[in-house]
């Protein structure tokens, strides 16, 4: 299956196809791919992310699905690479990590049936939907600042054509240790589904990115863990966690919080009632 990438080269963003352990760019130049500066491997116009899909998390939060799937909005200025630094804001606690894996459009996409969806794909390649859950109480509807802040949307190490998504398995470490694992046949809505659902309204562009859902086992994760997502045929994206280099303002704006709600998505709503601590003993 062709592997494309971005990488930085000389200075300057530059595709390039994946040769053996050598990233070769069109004119001839080639870098070694433990030595490359990763970018993210497209550029998009938007990334969307559909809320719950996985039947393992959908269940580990003990709900239950609604009809039809719902979805929120990274921007563009959330976009990470591999190996890039995740950053937890200086004053916030609660940062998950979410594998997925990344649907990439290649055509322009409008009112297309789910059975088109296909001719419509470029590719795919691995994500990580990054949540900051201290701004949940807060941004809950949006999803804006909880999955949207800076560097909370890795992507790569690179963009995988002719992938069949059906079968594979999907793994998140953290510092090597195995923390999630499923596999795309547990998803409610196919790649496919999502990409026609979008886009009965809203015009979906070469690069665009859909994020198709995580499995059970999203947990937060703190400075200095590297954190890894696997996804069968499409490599594994490796990025660390830091702490950003100034606090979160205090003179305007919603502050970081530490509610039961927060508390509960964040450790996976592994109780009975989501939202409610079950007494210390």
């Amino acid at each position: 299956m062709p592997e494309f990438r971005r990488i930085l080269l000389d200075g300057a963003a530059v595709q390039v196809t994946v040769e053996g352990d050598e990233l070769l760019a069109a004119d001839g130049r080639r870098v070694k791919t433990e030595e490359a500066h990763h970018l993210p491997p497209v550029v998009p116009s938007k990334v969307i992310a559909v809320h719950l899909n996985h039947r393992s998390r959908v269940e580990e939060f003990q709900i239950g699905l609604p009809d039809t799937p719902t979805y929120f909005h990274k921007p563009t200025s959330a976009l990470n690479s591999h190996r890039g630094a995740v950053v937890r804001p200086d004053g916030c606690k609660w940062l998950n990590y979410e594998g997925e894996v990344a649907i990439v459009i290649g055509r322009t996409a409008r009112n297309i049936a789910p059975a088109d969806a296909a001719e419509y794909i470029a590719g795919y390649t691995v994500a990580n939907d990054f949540g900051l859950h201290d701004f949940r109480d807060t941004d809950a509807g949006s999803m804006l600042r909880v999955k949207g802040s800076d560097t909370l949307c890795p992507l790569g190490p690179g963009l995988v054509t002719d992938w069949d998504y059906r079968g594979k398995r999907l793994r998140t470490y953290v510092n090597g240790e195995v923390v999630q694992e499923g596999s795309t046949d547990e998803m409610t809505w196919d790649m496919h589904y999502l990409v026609a659902d979008i886009a009965r309204t809203i015009t979906l562009y070469p690069g665009d990115v859909l994020l198709s859902g995580t499995p059970a086992g999203s947990r937060p994760v703190r400075p200095g863990d590297v954190v890894e997502v696997e996804a069968e045929g499409l490599g594994r994206l490796t990025n660390h966690v830091v702490t950003g280099p100034t606090p979160v303002r205090t003179d305007v704006g919603a502050q970081p919080t530490e509610s039961e709600e927060v508390l509960s998505t964040a450790l996976g709503g592994d109780w009975e009632f989501r939202g409610i601590r079950p007494p210390k003993r």
